[in-house]
This record gives structure tokens, C-alpha cells and sequence, in this order.
């Protein structure tokens, strides 16, 4: 289970270090990934395989499902921690998430998302003013 933010920086080869917290659940095997709110998902291979085997039992004929699948299966690379704790980011995925230097890691359960540190002030700041009617929201489908 990956919880907690954790501010960090990218180096000049696009490595990142990973929370020592969240290591260990990585050691098996990671892909990093575009993900959602221009940010980057690093999933566990088990995590990408459960997300995978959803996307290919959707119905291929439907348009928006083959681009949500590209989006986030055609760019994701393998990224498992070195001796170090680091992993590679990617030019591409680092031009995604607008990923330059410094960084906020943001463990959401069972995935963690990698956020340009002004994008995530800037995303938190927007929905902490609306934190609560986002809450009523998802108390009304039963959240």
C-alpha cells in the first residue's frame, strides 16, 4: 500500500529516488506510465497487469477506449528501483508530466502518481477550496 507525499527532485538523467517506504513493493517490478491530470502513475507489474487485462477486455470497437488504453499502455516503460532506490523516467514521460527538477511522489494506495511540484500546489490548492462539495458528490453515488 503506497500513502503519504513526499517532495523530491529528478536528476539531470532523469532518475528519480523513490520513498524508502515504498521500495520495498517495487522491488518485484515497476513501469512508470502517463498517467491522469497530466501526472505519471508508477504501478507494481501487478498493478499494470490488472489495469492491462481491464483495458483489453473493453470493447475494442469503442474509440475511446482504444485511446484511453494507448494513453496508458503505449508509453509505459519498465522502472524498477536500482541498488540505490532510483528509477529512469523517460524523456517522453518526463515531457508528459512537465517533470523537470523538482518533483512531489503522492502514494495513493495502490498506485503512486510522480506530479511537477507547481502542477500538484496548483491541482491541491483547486480542490482543497472544493473538498467539500466533492465529498457530498461522491456521498450521493454512494462513496
Amino acid at each position: 500500500m503506497f500513502i503519504g507525499e513526499y517532495h523530491h527532485t529528478v536528476d539531470n538523467k532523469g532518475r528519480l529516488a523513490v520513498p524508502v517506504k515504498f521500495r520495498g513493493e517495487l522491488a518485484g517490478g515497476a513501469v512508470v506510465t502517463r498517467g491522469l491530470d497530466n501526472c505519471l502513475f508508477l504501478l507494481t507489474r501487478a498493478e499494470l497487469d490488472k489495469l492491462a487485462q481491464e483495458l483489453a477486455a473493453g470493447p475494442l470497437n469503442k474509440s475511446k477506449m482504444r485511446a484511453y488504453a494507448r494513453h496508458m499502455l503505449a508509453g509505459a516503460m519498465e522502472a524498477t528501483p536500482d541498488k540505490q532506490g532510483r528509477i529512469m523516467i523517460p524523456e517522453h514521460l518526463r515531457r508528459f508530466g512537465g517533470i523537470t527538477k523538482d518533483v512531489v511522489v503522492a502514494g495513493l494506495y495502490n498506485r503512486i502518481e510522480i506530479w511537477n511540484k507547481t502542477a500538484w500546489e496548483t491541482y491541491t490548492k483547486r480542490n482543497e477550496e472544493e473538498i467539500n462539495d466533492i465529498a457530498e458528490q461522491l456521498s450521493e453515488v454512494g462513496m
